[in-house]
């Protein structure tokens, strides 16, 4: 079996970075080896985000949500209850365009499912997903 095990994502803001995971999306954090670097490992189905504390690290500097740019995806059962989660963190689908609490969704679109865009604190673009 092969499957995706983890994506490493560097942040500038560690504390804000694990405030934001822990608490938006509710992953649970699990223990990190010693590293030389400061991080965070949370771990959400067979598949983990490992956060590296990286402020000279490389990050988007676009607060616009680009779907054709470098993401990661995150499939959820219950799509509608995902973005009612995300409206209670502050995202909002009517907020303008550069907005970094924009969520931008498309509930009936090419993919054949719907799906959810939003940034993190560093501005990687996260998708949402799930089955139609």
């Amino acid at each position: 079996m092969i499957f995706l095990q983890h994506v490493s994502l560097v942040t500038a803001d560690l504390a804000r970075s694990v405030a934001f995971y822990r608490d938006v999306f509710e992953f649970k954090q699990v223990p990190r080896p010693p590293f030389s670097t400061n991080g965070a490992w949370f771990e959400f189905g067979p598949s983990q985000i490992h956060l590296i504390d990286n402020p000279s690290g490389t990050f988007r500097r676009s607060t616009k949500i680009d779907t054709a740019d470098t993401h990661f995806a995150i499939r959820v059962d219950d799509f509608e209850a995902m973005v009612s989660l995300l409206a209670k963190q502050g995202f909002r689908e009517d907020a303008p365009d550069g907005d970094v609490k924009r969520l931008h969704t498309v509930r009936a679109g090419v993919a054949k499912f719907p799906q959810a865009y939003l940034l993190d604190p560093d501005l990687h673009i996260i998708e949402i997903n799930a089955h139609a």
